[in-house]
């Protein structure tokens, strides 16, 4: 197709101009998968396997609305929370807090009060050394609760929006709490396994049991890689790039998913068919919420667990104000336009070799104005 050809070129280019060392974009439109176009090499510093379609790669903040926020629904739907919840009613370690009168939705919103982000590795995994995975690291869970516990609210709650990976470690131990399983048995149980999201998973290269099921490991050379971390003094693959969820063992609620663009096409059209009250394992209605722009005095983008469309916006200039997606640190994004029914994932390395690298920021929206010239205008 010439399309194809068209959005290949626009990889490639980008490829060339340093954006990233190789990228993977998968387009879906009124439920056809329409192109996933790859370019590039897994690395640079040393010169990777060219990108597959097989390719994994670290989904960052993806975690959140792809693992959190589908738990959170799901668990919602299956009346283990309601949106206006204290957070304390689960986490009782909380009580008598200001953090703890925080409401789920309060948190999903990003309006806790919380801070953005706090170095707890520092004072967690001083050597680098990532905790025994699937329900071993409580402890180091436990100890994360209790800063975030003791951490000063930075404003007042629901006065404004601060986009807080503190908050979503929060609704991650929320999921645990109320699923009685680590984040990523149950993800794999309730998301995964249903959506046939295969591969999408926490803490590839390392094996586990489930319910006397061995998972193998990922071959790291499916892996695209991150950064060459100088703290943890080695080129990051298949382990997560985001420090403080490496501390956790690598499982936690705003970091630590790796996947393919299909597999994230998967969990985005479980999302996109409960918004049209289609067969979906999300209830439509709440998806709706979720996927709303929250009312806010300041006038802020922020859904639950989602993000919307704002000028500038990543997603380019066409996608509706119905729109929601979402960014990952390390390169990734998915944005969603269910009046057009259009899906787009883009995954990427950019951090590779170093996460000093952000030309991305503009690539992002000439990407997506380009698929949707493409695909849609077309």
């Amino acid at each position: 197709m010439a399309t194809d050809h068209v959005i290949r070129a626009a990889l490639q280019s980008a490829v060339d101009e340093g954006v990233f060392p190789g990228a993977q974009l998968a387009v879906r439109l009124r439920g056809e998968l329409q192109c996933v176009v790859v370019a590039g090499r897994l690395s640079s510093e040393p010169p990777g396997l060219p990108v597959q379609p097989a390719t994994i790669y670290d989904l960052a903040s993806l975690t959140k609305p792809l693992a959190t926020g589908t738990s959170v629904l799901l668990l919602t739907q299956r009346a283990k929370v309601a949106l206006e919840d204290p957070v304390q009613e689960v986490l009782a370690e909380l009580e008598g807090t200001l953090i703890g009168q925080a409401t789920v939705r309060d948190l999903l919103a990003h309006r806790s009060g919380l801070p953005g982000w706090r170095p707890f590795y520092e004072r967690l995994d001083a050597g680098g050394v990532v905790p025994e995975l699937s329900g071993g690291n409580q402890p180091v869970k436990q100890l994360v609760l209790k800063m975030i516990r003791d951490e000063p609210l930075i404003y007042v709650r629901g006065e404004r929006s601060i986009y807080s990976d503190l908050g979503f470690m929060l609704l991650g131990f929320l999921v645990e709490r109320l699923s009685g399983m680590p984040m990523d048995l149950w993800c794999e149980e309730a998301i995964v396994r249903p959506l046939r999201a295969n591969p999408m998973m926490f803490c590839p290269t390392v094996g586990r049991t489930q319910l006397g099921v061995a998972r193998p490991t990922i071959d790291a050379s499916q892996i695209a890689p991150t950064e060459q971390d100088e703290r943890r003094n080695r080129l990051l693959c298949g382990e997560v790039h985001d420090e403080n969820a490496a501390a956790m063992g690598g499982v936690a609620g705003h970091a630590g998913l790796f996947g393919t663009a299909e597999s994230v096409l998967a969990v985005s059209g479980a999302w996109l068919c409960g918004y049209h009250g289609r067969e979906s394992i999300l209830d439509g209605e709440l998806v709706r919420q979720f996927t709303t722009r929250q009312e806010s005095a300041t006038r802020l983008s922020w859904a639950l667990g989602w993000d919307t469309p704002s000028a500038p916006s990543s997603s380019g200039s066409h996608f509706s104000e119905q729109s929601f997606g979402h960014l990952g640190y390390t390169g990734t994004s998915l944005w969603i336009d269910p009046l057009c029914e259009l899906e787009v994932v883009l995954l990427s390395n950019r951090v590779h070799p170093s996460r000093r690298n952000e030309k991305i920021k503009a690539f992002r929206p000439y990407i997506h104005d380009l698929v949707y010239r493409e695909f849609v205008s077309a």
